[in-house]
This record gives structure tokens, sequence and C-alpha cells, in this order.
């Protein structure tokens, strides 16, 4: 017969505590950068699929994020609808956090709500100015403002 010790049991316990307290600390985790809101459409204007390379898919064209700016604001220019934009996970590519900033800061100019979808959960990305870029910068003189030299 085998006996156990106090001190292999004391083991076993702190080990399983460890477990699942690094379980419970994992759990919920989301990206910073979008929040979930209750205020989801119904339907979107515009679906992008995250693809590789920090690419996006546009109804089956691989757009770079300078392409992707192009075609939106012809979007904009032809009054077509671009109020709101889905992004999807790929099929073989899931969303990074590259693809988010770029969205994010496509939305935040161009002015149009852009969301996620991420394991059946939808989120929107909001974007915000730094306070440092937001403050008034200090610029130098311009060349009318300098004093002429003797």
């Amino acid at each position: 017969m085998r006996s156990f010790s106090i001190g292999s049991s004391c083991k076993f316990i702190a080990l399983a505590l460890t477990a699942v307290l690094l379980g419970a600390c994992h759990r919920g985790g989301s990206k910073p950068d979008t929040v979930p809101n209750a205020n989801i459409p119904a339907g979107f204007d515009l679906t992008l699929i995250a693809d590789k390379d920090t690419q996006f898919d546009l109804d089956g064209a691989p757009l770079t994020t300078e392409d992707l700016k192009s075609a939106l604001r012809y979007r904009q220019e032809e009054a077509l609808p671009m109020a709101t934009i889905l992004l999807k996970r790929g099929e073989k590519e899931k969303i990074k956090n590259e693809h988010i900033i770029a969205l994010a800061r496509i939305a935040y100019q161009m002015k149009f709500r852009a969301f996620i979808e991420e394991k059946d959960e939808i989120s929107e990305i909001k974007a915000e100015l730094k306070e440092a870029d937001a403050s008034p910068s200090k610029q130098a003189p311009a060349a009318n403002d300098v004093p002429p030299s003797r």
C-alpha cells in the first residue's frame, strides 16, 4: 500500500489553486481599442475581412491600409452608404491589433462608425486623440514673424 505525505498533498493543492487563479485572471480579456456597445446596428453598410500582412479583403480584393482609405473615399464621393463598417475575421487570419488601429484611424478621419466581430461578439472601435495631439502645439515662428536682421 502506498501512503501519501502531507507535503505532496500540499504541493498538489497549491498547484491546483495556482491554475484556477491564472484561469480566472485571463477570463474576459478584451482588446483595449474596442468597447462593447449596446447600440449595434442591425445591418452594416460595408463588411471587411482581415487578411494576411495587415491587409483588408473588400469584395474579394486584398487592400493595404492606403488602398482601403482610397476605396472608402471613393464611396464617400459617390455618396454610397458607409456610415457603419464591420471587420470580420478571415478564414486563415485573425484580427490583429494592426487591423484595429488602421481601421480606427480611417474611421476617425472619415467620420464613420467601425465595428469588429470576434467570437460572435460585435464591438465598436472608438478612436480618440491623445492629450498631446488635442492641445495646440508650440510651433516654430513663421518666416514672416522673424525680426529683420541688421
